[in-house]
Order: structure tokens, then C-alpha cells, then sequence
């Protein structure tokens, strides 16, 4: 017998018993189902056997590490069942894991016999309900990386012959349901059995495998299209297709192969031509006021700077506002759930002083323009005025910029709304996706290192509040907007890495931000690093890493 702890109780439990097991017995959660397992402080799967004396904490499909193996083990189920069902057709396919859209994931087909229908995904979905009430298990395997590689390129799935290229480890682990094998990079359920809640919904050329949200983890939420937000997601995956550099191995083939100063100057251009692309429908809808808004690292500044210089090319001139200015006074910001200032909120905004300044200026009016010293926590105002000529233009930037009630007491028809985001376009295969909100938190760490003072650990502690504020404040209105704009770059991991990578490294073992450094270094070690020189200095990835020809 060996003596297990859980949450402060002890057990004795059978050595060699496995910690899936244990959970059914010993384990309790509110919400959702244990699927993954803390044994001493390790992360691990729940196959995993007890053979010493252990502390043990569980982990359920509510906590972020534990959905995320609940996504991914969805999509090994969901390819295994379209596997089954083009064969039963004598066909066969190729599906595309591509990106997030109304809280599902959004993905396509490519196969000679088969196209997306709503009969076929019918099929899919009742042969997914079939291996779910089997409960199959989904075994690990582990192999030599070389000798994955040849497994893989005998398979035809070249991008992950290419991923594996560049993989410094030995050996690399690769997950198996029943006859059908692939490689996941983060842990799995142990079962089918774990995977009650899904729906597939046909959506433009492909279909959405819909699952459900985190805080509801067995209730599948009603499909709603983000046409906006899938448009400028699929202009950037076919720009990648194009530059062939829509996977982490298309993008190392390209450093490896002396092309990267190329695609960053491509890639830098193809942004320029939207941005200028926007200042042209600014000029011909005869637009006043320009108001940008968008989540946290998302680039708002560097985007504003350079929208101006597009809309002056254009003959207008425009008047950078940031909503900063306006936040109320210290001491009358609201405080969350946690007493912590909450400064996500509209509330932490003088919504009335900035719709009457903006209507002034609207009207005509010379106005004192506002300061917010953060230092002190106040406004003040320190001589700098504004009146606009006619061919002035107004460029407001900050979270709230979409929200209707931030410029309710602006003309409608006066108003351009721009939402912009980092909207990854680059997977690491086909089938593992990098989530947008790993590659903004990145841009922070090494943003707020470098312009705060703050240590990894601390951006990573505050990074859930942050993350909250923007399911209030920003995502609700995104397709308000007139138009999208995405910046996130196809090379700009390659270059943060060795920004990042000391920062993460230097997070303290016993710390709770610990796992989620860990999580990211293993992420970023498929990634070949490149240096930034050759960076041009009005970049958006220049508001990040520094050398910003802008005032960032």
C-alpha cells in the first residue's frame, strides 16, 4: 500500500493504482470532470500509476490546463471519426484545425470524394457519439523523434515531417484511439468516455466543431457566426498558404532556408496594404471620428500611429486620443470582486466629459485636451488644446472604443469603428492550433519586462483578470466594427523567443505561475529563433520588443 494526499486528507490506496482510478474514488469537483491529475507538484495524465507515497491535486475540465487537454482530445476523436467515415465512403480526406470562432473551432476539408454537408456531418457527429459511448481508451505512445519523422512522412502528413525537423528532443509521445494515431503537443484525457459534449455546424467552405465554454464545461452553446471575425481569420490563413508558411515548420523551413528577411518584409507589406485599405474607406465614407479598439497586446498604439500616416497620405489630418485620458480620478475607480481597482471597466472611463469634448469639437469648439497622470492617479490639464479644421479626422484608441455607450452622445453616421487583435495565422501542425491569447500573452510579458519593470510571474498573475475584462468590455462588440484588422505577424515568435524565454525561465519553481511558464517554453521550443534587426522600426512588434520609430 502506499499513502496518498489529497487536499489535506490521507488514503491508502494499492501501489500500481492508477491516479484515473483514485479520482473516481477520492476525487471532487464542483463543475466539470477530472481529467488530469497534480502528483507531487507534476503535471500528469491519469493513466499514470502510484508507486511511492504522493500528494495529489485534480484537475477538471474548469481549470484552463484541463479543458485545454478536454479541446484536444475532442479533435483526436473528431479526426477519427471522419477517418471512419470517408472510408466507409472509399475515400479519404485531409482536415485543417484552422481557428476559434463562436466557441468552437473552425476547420476544413480537402479530399477528392468528399465535400462539407450537412448529411456527411451528420455522419461525423453520430460516429463521434459512437466512440464516445465506447470509451476508448487514448493510448500514449513514445518514440524517437527521427524514427516518428519516418513514421509520419510514410503517412504523406508532411507538416509534421517538417515540425519534427526541427525538434531538439529524443523523443516525442504520440496518442493512439483504436487503428488511428497522431501527435498532440499537451496532455489527453484518458478516454472517449470524456468526451460527452460537442455539435459540428457547416459554416462557409468548411465546419465548426462547436464545445463548450470553460465556466460550463457539459453545456454546448448555440452556434453564432462571427462573419467579420471569420473573414479576416481566413484572409490571414490563406495569406499563410500563399507564403507557404501557414505551420511552425513552413516557418522554420524559411529561416533555415535564408528566407526570413523576405517573408518579414512581405508579411510587413501585405499589413501596410490593409492598413491603407482602411484610410481609404475612412476618406470615402467622409468619417470623423475613428474610434480603435481591441484586447490587451494587441498592437492599438502602433496601429493608430500608423493609420495617421495612411490617412495623411490622403490629404487629412488626423488627431491621435487616447481613452487613457479619460479615466476618472483614482480614487473613484471602481474596485472588483477581489477589491482590486478594476480598471477594465467602463466605469473607470468619464464617459460623459469625453462625449461632451468630442461633441464640442464635432461642433466647432476649441477644447483643453485632458492628461491622465498615473503616477498620481488624476487628470489634469496642461495647456493643450484642440479645434478641428475640415480636413481634420479624430483617431481614438482604448478597450472601450466599440462599446456603444462610450460615444453614445456622438452622431452615428460621424463614427468609423475598427476592431484589431492578434489573431494568430500560424499552427503548429495541422491538427495543433496556437491560441490567439497565448501569442498576446507572450507580446505582454516581454512588453511589460521591458516598459514596467514587471517580472513574467506578475503579468502572468494578473493575466485571467485581464482576460475576464475582455469578455466584458471588448468581445461583445467586436462585429460592431466597420472593419478588422489583425496584427498578428507570421514571424513574430521566432523573433520574441529569446525576448521571452529568460523572462519565463526566471519564474520560481514553487510559484503558481510556474506550470503556465512551463506550458509556454514547451510551446516556444518548436520554434526556430531569429533576431529582430532586421525588424523595419514601424512595426508592430516593434511596440513590444522596443526600437519603435512611434512613441509607445
Amino acid at each position: 500500500m502506499v499513502k496518498v494526499t489529497i487536499y489535506g486528507e490521507q488514503y491508502e490506496v494499492a501501489k500500481g493504482t492508477s491516479l484515473q482510478e483514485i479520482a473516481k474514488q477520492y476525487g471532487e469537483c464542483d463543475k466539470g470532470e477530472i481529467v488530469l491529475a497534480y502528483q507531487n507538484g507534476h503535471l500528469c495524465e491519469l493513466h499514470r500509476k502510484v508507486n511511492e507515497d504522493a500528494e495529489l491535486v485534480f484537475v477538471s475540465t474548469t481549470d484552463k490546463v484541463g479543458f485545454s487537454s478536454y479541446k484536444r482530445s475532442m479533435i483526436l476523436m473528431m479526426m477519427k471519426a471522419f477517418r471512419d467515415v470517408l472510408k466507409e465512403r472509399g475515400t479519404t480526406g485531409r482536415i485543417r484545425v484552422l481557428f476559434s470562432l463562436s466557441k468552437g473551432l473552425y476547420c476544413e476539408l480537402e479530399s477528392k470524394g468528399a465535400s462539407v454537408s450537412q448529411e456527411l456531418l451528420k455522419e461525423v457527429e453520430a460516429r463521434m457519439k459512437e466512440l464516445c459511448e465506447a470509451d476508448m481508451s487514448i493510448e500514449k505512445s513514445t518514440y524517437k523523434s527521427h524514427d516518428l519523422m519516418k513514421r509520419f512522412e510514410a503517412q504523406g502528413r508532411t507538416d509534421k515531417v517538417q515540425l519534427f525537423r526541427y525538434r531538439r528532443a529524443s523523443n516525442a509521445n504520440v496518442y493512439r484511439l483504436d487503428d488511428f494515431e497522431d501527435y498532440y503537443y499537451g496532455f489527453m484525457v484518458p478516454s472517449t468516455g470524456y468526451l460527452r459534449y460537442f455539435e459540428l455546424h457547416t459554416y462557409e467552405d468548411g465546419f465548426v466543431l462547436q464545445m463548450p465554454e470553460r465556466k460550463e464545461p457539459s453545456v454546448v452553446p448555440a452556434f453564432n457566426p462571427q462573419h467579420k471575425l471569420f473573414q479576416v481569420l481566413k484572409q490571414s490563413d490563406d495569406w499563410g498558404v500563399m507564403l507557404k508558411v501557414d505551420t511552425v515548420g513552413g516557418l522554420n523551413d524559411a529561416i533555415a532556408g535564408g528566407n526570413i528577411n523576405d517573408l518579414m518584409l512581405v508579411q510587413e507589406a501585405l499589413q501596410e496594404g490593409n492598413i491603407a485599405a482602411i484610410a481609404r474607406q475612412i476618406q470615402a465614407q467622409d468619417k470623423k471620428v475613428i474610434l480603435i479598439a481591441g484586447p490587451s497586446s494587441s498592437g492599438k498604439t502602433s496601429f493608430s500611429h500608423r493609420l495617421s500616416i495612411q490617412l495623411r497620405a490622403l490629404g487629412l489630418s488626423p488627431h491621435p486620443i487616447a481613452l487613457d485620458n479619460y479615466f476618472v480620478d483614482r480614487e473613484k475607480t471602481p474596485r472588483d470582486a477581489d477589491g482590486n481597482y478594476d480598471f477594465e471597466c467602463l466605469e473607470a472611463v468619464d464617459v460623459a466629459q469625453f462625449n461632451e469634448d468630442m461633441a464640442r469639437l464635432l461642433g466647432g469648439e476649441e477644447i483643453q485636451m485632458p492628461t491622465f497622470n498615473f503616477l498620481i492617479g488624476k487628470r489634469e490639464y496642461r495647456g493643450n488644446t484642440l479645434k478641428l479644421e475640415e480636413s481634420d479626422v479624430l483617431v481614438i484608441e482604448g478597450i472601450h472604443g466599440l462599446n456603444p455607450k462610450m460615444s453614445a452622445g456622438l452622431p452615428d453616421e460621424s463614427k468609423f469603428k475598427v476592431y484589431i487583435s492578434a489573431l494568430t495565422q500560424l499552427n503548429v501542425d495541422e491538427h495543433n492550433r496556437i491560441a490567439t491569447t497565448d501569442g498576446r500573452l507572450i507580446r505582454r510579458i516581454v512588453r511589460d519586462a521591458r516598459t514596467r519593470g514587471n517580472s513574467a510571474q506578475r503579468t502572468i498573475a494578473m493575466w485571467d483578470s485581464v482576460r475576464r475584462g475582455e469578455e466584458q468590455n471588448i468581445f461583445p462588440f467586436q462585429e460592431e466594427a466597420d472593419v478588422m484588422f489583425n496584427s498578428a505577424l507570421i514571424y513574430e515568435l521566432s523573433v520574441i523567443k529569446p525576448y521571452v524565454e529568460p523572462l519565463l525561465f526566471a519564474i520560481p519553481r514553487d510559484s503558481s505561475e510556474y506550470q503556465e511558464a512551463k506550458r509556454l517554453l514547451k510551446f516556444l521550443d518548436y520554434f526556430l529563433g531569429v533576431s529582430s534587426e532586421n525588424i523595419p522600426n514601424n512595426s508592430i512588434l516593434r511596440e513590444f520588443v522596443g526600437g519603435s520609430c512611434f512613441p509607445v
